[in-house]
């Protein structure tokens, strides 16, 4: 009994949601309602034209081949032309008003998607799901618009042919067609035991199509790795293994979406016979015509394909649903916090304080920043070192709420973080990280990027010059105008952290978070590009994280962080005389180089 209740608890549950978003679905396609509404109109109009030219066949047997009405001779030609000529242009017209809603529903999820896309947390996209992302642009969004309007045109345009069709049935005969109402319920059975199956494979379907994605993009992004170990048997195998799931799982919806229409037929074909010798003792008592009986007929043989669509329109609504539920699980995925109200404005009597601040991930065990307290002056250069994972990116990614304390406070003149508009908290951060992203645009575009005023030619240049890539620029045939390809394909290491740091230099934001900001420069770069960093860091508030110890000799402050605790601070001198873990860690540094 429990297992019944719970599984009916499900269903119910299952039922709730479906309705929600056939809700906030319909609701979109209602925007244009005056279109879709004139779009249905045509449809039901086109329609209305199949009963009539079943109809047609009782005068033109009844009484055209016995030369009752001469002018049937072109009459009823006639009215086949005009109908047929009506059914043509309303079909295209509905078709067309169909499809231009559809295009606009699909315009505005997408839309949608990519704003709730932009603003997910930094750790949504550190769980790795990028394939799952890509596919709900790529295929979701498809599904829901393509079926959105097809399902409900199909519904209401074979639902006004069955009955306009069964109209004519009852009109030319009642007994015959009560035969028929009787064989419809066990068809409608047949037909929601099939969809529920069909919804089961849809929602596997769209997590198996996520894998595919996620493994072809590395293939692509990883496609150098993969050569130079060999790879390709094993990503084959992954592939493989992937594609045939999707296979496998395409297959049983086609089996049943294929089983549906013969077993639904089937069922139908019962009544059909059923007719037929009814039929047969009514027009031997003469009570049944040839013109009704065969008008009977071409209507009921117009019932089929009608009957057939709105069964297969069963399969094409459950993966509409679950493409639905894809869709708006990403547009309402939670975003980034950002209630605060208060604008943040550093000075040159700004503090930033972490106070008991501490941080683990999702599953770990134990803290990676421990119960870290640390107060920094405006104009203060702070540099973190410290083994790998012992939290220094982790740290300085709190600074822009990229991740947020799982307890303790962080403050920026005495208030806390939190309670700042994040637009305006960031206004007053420039990053570069060890990882440089770069966008499909010029070199001009990058670097200007996301500038709130208009930044002229001579600008990016000054900044290009301070990262010493001024040079380089000038000696491409485009200059400033050369597009650096996806993430910057063409251009080196070196260039792209450069192009970075010109970024930062142009931003002139009062704080600088700089991870591993050298890492892919050589030593002649490194040093002039280190010159232009340090005349910018005077004045301005630098977190610095470097495993070259020699990028942050220079700093007012070291920290040594280990496990994620401050195990040591003081300047580089002090450091090396305590003969602690920086000792260690630059004696290393100056073996290796």
């Amino acid at each position: 009994m429990l297992k019944f209740l719970n599984k009916k608890q499900v269903n119910d549950g299952s039922q709730a949601v479906d309705r929600t978003l056939w809700i906030r679905l319909y609701r979109r396609v209602g925007e244009y309602w005056v279109y879709w509404l004139a779009g249905l109109i045509l449809i039901l109009l086109g329609s209305a034209t199949q009963p009539a030219m079943a109809y047609l066949m009782k005068p033109l047997l009844d009484e055209g081949f016995l030369g009752a009405k001469d002018y049937y001779v072109w009459m009823i030609p006639t009215v086949i032309i005009i109908l047929m000529l009506v059914r043509g242009i309303t079909t295209f017209g509905g078709s067309y008003l169909m499809a231009w809603v559809a295009n606009k529903v699909l315009l505005s999820l997408r839309r949608d998607m990519f704003k709730s896309l932009l603003l997910l947390p930094d750790n949504e996209f550190q769980k790795g799901d990028t394939g799952r992302l890509l596919n709900r642009f790529t295929v979701d969004a498809t599904q829901v618009t393509a079926y959105a309007t097809e399902v409900v045109t199909t519904i209401v345009k074979e639902t006004t042919i069955i009955i306009g069709v069964f109209g004519m049935l009852l009109y030319l005969s009642w007994k015959l067609t009560l035969i028929i109402l009787v064989v419809f319920p066990p068809a409608v059975l047949v037909g929601r035991y099939f969809a529920r199956r069909l919804r089961k494979v849809n929602r596997q379907n769209i997590d198996v199509n996520a894998d595919l994605t996620r493994i072809v993009k590395e293939g692509i992004e990883g496609q150098r790795v993969i050569k130079m170990h060999d790879g390709d048997a094993i990503e084959t195998a992954r592939f493989d293994k992937v594609n045939n799931t999707l296979r496998h799982h395409a297959m049983r919806m086609a089996i049943a979406e294929a089983a549906m229409s013969p077993l639904t037929q089937w069922i139908i074909s019962f009544s059909v016979a059923a007719v037929i010798a009814s039929a047969l003792v009514q027009g031997s008592k003469g009570t049944l015509t040839v013109g009704d009986f065969i008008a009977f007929i071409s209507a009921l043989g117009q019932i089929f394909d009608p009957v057939k669509r709105l069964t297969n329109v069963a399969g094409k609504a459950q993966r509409m649903m679950m493409a639905t539920e894809s869709v708006f699980k990403l547009i309402d995925a939670p975003q980034e916090s950002s209630s605060g109200s208060k604008k943040a404005k550093v000075t040159s009597e700004s503090q930033i304080e972490f106070k008991e601040v501490s941080f683990r991930f999702p599953g770990a065990e134990q803290d990676t920043i421990q119960s870290l307290n640390l107060k920094v002056k405006a104009g203060e250069a702070i540099a973190f070192v410290g083994r790998s994972g012992s939290g220094k990116t982790t740290l300085v990614n709190m600074l822009p709420r990229f991740v947020e304390p799982t307890s303790g406070q962080l403050l920026l003149d005495g208030v806390l973080f939190n309670e700042y508009d994040l637009k305006s908290l960031r206004s007053n951060f420039a990053l570069v990280g060890q990882h440089v992203f770069l966008f499909d645009g010029t070199l001009a575009e990058n670097i200007a990027y996301g500038s709130s005023v208009d930044v002229s030619r001579e600008q990016i240049m000054a900044a290009l010059d301070a990262a010493n890539l001024k040079s380089f620029v000038e000696s491409l045939p485009n200059g400033l105008d050369t597009r650096v390809g996806e993430n910057g394909a063409w251009l080196s290491g070196g260039q792209r952290q450069r192009i970075a740091i010109a970024r930062a230099l142009l931003k002139n934001a009062p704080i600088l978070i700089l991870d591993e900001a050298t890492s892919a420069l050589d030593n002649e770069s490194e040093k002039l590009v280190q010159e232009s960093l340090d005349v910018l860091m005077k004045g301005r508030t630098t977190f610095m994280i470097a495993h070259r110890l020699s990028t942050i000799q220079n700093a007012d402050r070291i920290l040594v962080l280990d496990e994620g605790k401050i195990i040591e601070e003081g300047t580089h001198e002090q450091l090396l005389q305590k003969g602690g873990l920086y000792a260690s860690l630059a004696l290393i540094a100056q073996k290796v180089e």
